[in-house]
């Protein structure tokens, strides 16, 4: 009855607890998102697509987090309402607290592993292929049939009258564009087609209309001496792609087995966040206990400050060992499960400071 009392009360502050960091996590990334579609990272079709799988991609820091501050907090109200005293006083000890926060601890550390060596890699693949899909389509362009289009950094506009299902195709085409010739004279540039379809370039960085059967004009601001063309094919630019360059982690979208295959520093430091991750989720926990310990009278959030200070620390010595793997200084994982070791005996340490038996003070004479 005790455990399914503290694992009921722990599960509730860990998921309310997870919500809350959830929405916090939602709003920064979206406002990241927003900035890559400006940015012309990816089109803004397939932005909440992104934005769900990055979220998803990003509970491999948040689960432990929530996990770590919902049982600090749910502890520690129960400190606070003298709920830990009286059972103390019935005859509760040590371990009546740690099986419930140890079963707590193994299934948490459980969903952490499943996302950190499954789930989030998936979610990065399947962002990075719904991105390059979406590239490939006139409609993620940006493009709709009937209404003009600015075309980001060419100072000018397109019109499609007609676009296919997948974007693959377009009718009748109109583009405007704005630029300053040699003479230091403003040129329109009018470029109108049949049909047409859109590519990329090899590597993939850049977008382009391939327009058939139409005319191209170059009017000169202010002159006389405009220009008629016909052709058969113009291939007339669009935005081009502009890369995240903080966002690119090639190992990060390799799955758990293509990472153990392939050896290089950065797949070493992929594998060994993934594994560390579920690692410190039970270390966090195990901190937890000893830091919830408070009476009644003390500050509601001093512990819990001090928690995400804690929290912080911790996790910035295991991205400081991550970095040494990747720049190859380190060839292996064991500074990592040093400091995670280390972690762990400290919060032991103080688990068992907090429940050691004190001798009685000898009265004064």
């Amino acid at each position: 009855m005790l455990d399914r009392y503290f694992l009921r009360e722990l599960a509730q502050t860990v998921a309310a607890t997870a919500i809350v960091l959830l929405a916090i996590m939602a709003g920064t990334s979206f406002a990241h998102v927003l900035q890559q579609v400006a940015n012309g990272s990816f089109p803004a079709s397939v932005m909440f697509q992104v934005l769900g799988l990055n979220m998803l991609d990003g509970l491999t820091t948040l689960l432990p987090l929530s996990a770590f501050l919902g049982v600090l907090n749910g502890l520690g109200r129960m400190y606070r309402e003298s709920e830990m005293h009286v059972l103390a006083s019935s005859g509760m000890g040590a371990s009546g607290l740690l099986r419930p926060v140890a079963i707590l601890s193994v299934g948490i550390a459980i969903l952490v592993g499943t996302v950190s060596l499954w789930l989030g890699p998936w979610a990065a693949r399947t962002s990075d292929q719904l991105v390059s899909e979406a590239n490939r389509s006139v409609i993620a362009a940006g493009l709709d049939a009937g209404r003009f289009t600015p075309l980001p950094g060419k100072g000018g506009v397109i019109l499609v009258d007609e676009l296919s299902r997948d974007g693959s195709t377009l009718g009748n085409t109109f583009i405007a564009t704005e630029r300053v010739g040699k003479d230091n004279v403003t040129h329109i540039k009018l470029v109108t087609g049949k049909h047409g379809q859109l590519y990329q370039e090899t590597d993939g960085n850049g977008r382009f209309l391939a327009l058939h059967d139409g005319w191209q004009y170059d009017v000169p601001l202010g002159a006389d001496n405009w220009r008629k063309m016909k052709y058969e094919r113009n291939d007339a630019s669009l935005d081009n792609i502009q890369s995240d360059q903080d966002a690119e982690d090639p190992a990060h979208s390799l799955t758990t087995m293509q990472l153990l295959r392939t050896d290089n520093p950065d797949t070493r430091a992929e594998f060994a966040w993934r594994t560390i991750a579920p690692a410190m989720t039970l270390v966090l926990l195990a901190l937890a206990l000893p830091m919830s310990r408070q009476s009644p009278r003390e500050p509601r959030f001093g512990r819990m400050l001090l928690a995400v200070l804690s929290f912080y620390f911790y996790y910035l010595l295991l991205a400081l060992c991550r970095g040494q793997i990747i720049k190859g200084h380190w060839h292996h994982s064991a500074p990592m499960w040093m400091v995670t070791f280390i972690v762990f005996g400290l919060a032991v340490w103080m688990f068992r400071s907090q429940y050691a038996e004190r001798k009685p003070r000898k009265a004064g004479a």
